[in-house]
């Protein structure tokens, strides 16, 4: 009976603490519970990654952007080097060698003077001083031409060292050209020793001809000459005359 009593009376007790425990839970306003949505939660980490993903593309495409313009840049630069100078000294000197042809130069007009006055038909009228003065010039004339031929060569000669040094810088630098200008720039410098090569082969054709042409008109000039002159022997004064020759013969 006591045991009973003793229950009632702590089943009461908590009757009447139960409102004060409850009281601070039922004060909470319902907004400052949280809740955990895992579909909402699933939906935010890939609307996340996919803002990250777009942003990393952003990136690459600003970097790709960068790079093209430093490929335009290294397209766009120009050669830091030119053999132009030393081309045009090497043309320079062969040009001079050419101006220095003795007595009939490399000019038209002088050509044809020389060739009326000294080459071709002699003249009959021409004294017998006259006509050993122009084989004289005649001849001075091809051994003149003859050393230009050489001088050009030599030139020439001289002129292979340098253009040896500019091959291999040229070379050199297109190996090592940054972008499409510094290697159509060394391709084009190429072009120009190439094009001085030729022209140094061109004048030593050029003089190696005129030497030839003016020994082939003293050759010509010379025979006809020589058959005036034969003539003068033959038609002018007694001609050859015979006479007797006494030999001399040691004593028996």
């Amino acid at each position: 009976m006591k045991m009973r009593r003793s229950l009632a009376m702590r089943f009461a007790a908590a009757l009447l603490a139960a409102p004060a425990a409850l009281s601070p839970i039922l004060a909470t306003p319902a907004q400052a519970f949280i809740v955990f949505d895992p579909s909402n939660y699933s939906q935010n980490v890939l609307t996340a990654a996919r803002s990250l993903e777009q942003i990393t593309n952003q990136i690459t495409s600003l970097q790709n952007e960068a790079q093209m313009l430093i490929n335009q840049a290294r397209n766009l630069a120009s050669l830091p080097f030119s053999s132009l100078q030393q081309l045009q000294q090497s043309v320079q000197r062969t040009q001079q060698l050419l101006g220095q042809a003795q007595n009939v130069a490399y000019d038209v007009q002088q050509i044809d003077q020389a060739f009326q006055q000294k080459y071709g038909n002699v003249s009959l009228s021409a004294s017998d001083q006259q006509l050993v003065a122009d084989a004289r010039s005649r001849w001075g004339n091809t051994v003149g031409g003859l050393q230009d031929a050489m001088r050009v060569q030599a030139g020439v000669v001289g002129n292979i060292d340098t253009n040896r040094s500019e091959m291999s810088a040229l070379v050199g630098q297109s190996q090592g050209a940054t972008g499409a200008l510094q290697a159509t720039q060394a391709g084009n410098q190429l072009l120009a020793l190439q094009a001085q090569q030729l022209a140094d082969l061109t004048a030593v054709v050029a003089a190696n001809g005129r030497a030839q042409a003016l020994q082939s008109a003293e050759q010509a000039t010379a025979a006809e000459q020589g058959r005036e002159q034969r003539r003068r022997f033959l038609t002018q004064g007694s001609g050859y005359q015979p006479g007797s020759a006494q030999m001399f013969y040691g004593k028996d």
